[in-house]
C-alpha cells in the first residue's frame, strides 16, 4: 500500500455522563446538534474539507447508533477504495481482549491499523468537540517548527481552566509547562484534544507508556508529559475561530443558541467550509397559518403549528397550535401537544410532551427531578419518553422517566 502522509484518529468510546440522560444509551459524538447533525459531524467534515481521507474512529461506550451512522463513510465522502473511514471498536486478541484503559491505550491498540498506512504523521482527535478547522494548516505549521508533536491551544475563561489541559510556552511557541486539569492553572491557554504527532515518535511513546502499570495511558496525564521531560520538542498552535467543548448540558445548549445569534456566533450556513451529516430523507417542513416562527432553526419534516423563538427545532417534530417554544433545543421526532409551553428546554429524541405541560418556567424547593448535571435554570427531558398532559418541570430538572 502507498505511503499515507498522515492518517486521523478520532477518539468517539467517551460515554460523556455529564449530558445525563442524553447519553444513557448513545455515545456522546452521536447526540444531536444543530437541527439535523450529529456532534460528530463537525471532527468528520474537518477531515475530509483539510484532505484527510484516511480516517479511524475508535467507538466503545454504546456505539451502536454511532457505528451505524457512519456507515460505510459517504455523507462524508469518506467511502474510499483506498483510505476512508474505518470504525474501530476494542477488539478480542489470542488470548485476551479489553476496552480502551484511555486516550493513549486506545492509539496503542490500533498501532497495527495505523501501520497499515506507513503515515508519517498521526492527527489525533476528539469526536466530541463542536468547531471548524483546517487540518492541514496545522500540519504545515508541526513541519515549520521541527516538532515531534504539536498541540492545538486557544484560551478559556479562567474558571473553566480546570476541565482542560493548561500549557505555558517560550516565545517561540514550544511548549515548556503541561497541567492536566488544574486547581492552580499556569496560563488560561487549554489544549483543544487535537494533536499532530511525528508517528515513529508517537508509537515509541506508546509502547513505552503501556509497559508502565502505573500509567493512566492518557495522552494528558502521561504521553505529552513523558515527552515534555524528555525535553522533545512539543509545540503550541494557536487556533483562531470557534470552538466548543460539548461536555455539559448547559455548554451544549450555549452551542445550539451560538447559531441563532445575529450575526451568528458559529455559522452553520458558511458553504466555503460545510459540515455534512447523514440526514433522512424527509418532506419539507410545513408551517401553519397561524404558526409564528422567530429567530429559530426549523429542520425539515417538521410540523409547526404553534410559536417558536430563539429555538432549534430538528427533523420530523410537531409542535401543536397554542404551544409556546421559546430559547429550547428540540431533538428529532419528538410531539408537543397543544397549549404546551417549554423555555430554556432540551428534549431527547422520540419523545411525546401532552397538552399543556409546563417547563423551565419555574423554581421549586420540591422539585422531584433536581439534578447537579443541569443548571443555569435549565431542564433536559430524556429520549423516548411520555410527559403527560398538564405537568410541570421545573428549572434544574432531569426527567429520565415518564411522568404520568
Amino acid at each position: 500500500m502507498a505511503r499515507t502522509e498522515c492518517v486521523a484518529m478520532i477518539l468517539a468510546g467517551g460515554q460523556g455522563s455529564r449530558l445525563g440522560v442524553l447519553t444513557d444509551e448513545i455515545a456522546k459524538p452521536a447526540v444531536p446538534f444543530g437541527g439535523k447533525y450529529r456532534i460528530i459531524d463537525f471532527v468528520l467534515s474537518n477531515c475530509t474539507q483539510s484532505g484527510i481521507t484516511t480516517v479511524g474512529v475508535l467507538t466503545q461506550y454504546q456505539p451502536l447508533d454511532l457505528n451505524t451512522y457512519i456507515g460505510s463513510g459517504g455523507p462524508w465522502d469518506l467511502d474510499r477504495n483506498i483510505g476512508g473511514v474505518y470504525v474501530l471498536p476494542p477488539f478480542v486478541k489470542m488470548k485476551a481482549g479489553e476496552w480502551y484503559k484511555g486516550t493513549a491505550n486506545a492509539i496503542y491498540q490500533n498501532i497495527p491499523f495505523i501501520e497499515k498506512f506507513d503515515p508519517e504523521y498521526v492527527l489525533v482527535l476528539s469526536g466530541d468537540h463542536i468547531y471548524k478547522m483546517d487540518y492541514t494548516k496545522m500540519i504545515r505549521n508541526h513541519k515549520k517548527t521541527g516538532a515531534v508533536a504539536t498541540i492545538a491551544v486557544m484560551p478559556v475563561p479562567w474558571e473553566e481552566t480546570n476541565r482542560f489541559g493548561i500549557l505555558n510556552t517560550d516565545d517561540r511557541g514550544k511548549v515548556i509547562e503541561f497541567q492536566e486539569k488544574p486547581t492552580e492553572p499556569i496560563s488560561n491557554q487549554a489544549s483543544m484534544g487535537v494533536y499532530v504527532f511525528d508517528w515513529n515518535t508517537l508509537k515509541e511513546y506508546l509502547i513505552m507508556d503501556e509497559k508502565n502499570l502505573s500509567s493512566s495511558n492518557d495522552f494528558g496525564k502521561n504521553i505529552i508529559p513523558n515527552m515534555l521531560e524528555n525535553n522533545e520538542d512539543v509545540f503550541a498552535y494557536r487556533f483562531q475561530g470557534y470552538w466548543k467543548d460539548v461536555g455539559t448540558v448547559y455548554s451544549l445548549w450555549e452551542a445550539n443558541m451560538d447559531i441563532l445569534a445575529s450575526p451568528p456566533i458559529f455559522n452553520l450556513q458558511d458553504y466555503s467550509w460545510r459540515i455534512y451529516s447523514k440526514n433522512p430523507i424527509k418532506p419539507p417542513h410545513y408551517v401553519a397559518n397561524e404558526a409564528e416562527i422567530m429567530n429559530s432553526c426549523i429542520t425539515e419534516g417538521c410540523n409547526i403549528y404553534g410559536f417558536v423563538e430563539n429555538s432549534v427545532i430538528s427533523d420530523g417534530v410537531t409542535i401543536e397550535k397554542g404551544a409556546i417554544i421559546t430559547n429550547s433545543v428540540v431533538f428529532p421526532n419528538v410531539y408537543i401537544g397543544e397549549g404546551t409551553v417549554l423555555n430554556k428546554t432540551i428534549v431527547g429524541e422520540n419523545t411525546v410532551i401532552g397538552k399543556g405541560v409546563i417547563s423551565g418556567m419555574n423554581n421549586s424547593p420540591d422539585n422531584p427531578h433536581t439534578s447537579k448535571l443541569v443548571t443555569d435554570d435549565m431542564v433536559l427531558i430524556g429520549g423516548n419518553l411520555t410527559i403527560g398532559a398538564n405537568t410541570e418541570v421545573f428549572k434544574n430538572s432531569m426527567v429520565r422517566t415518564d411522568i404520568q
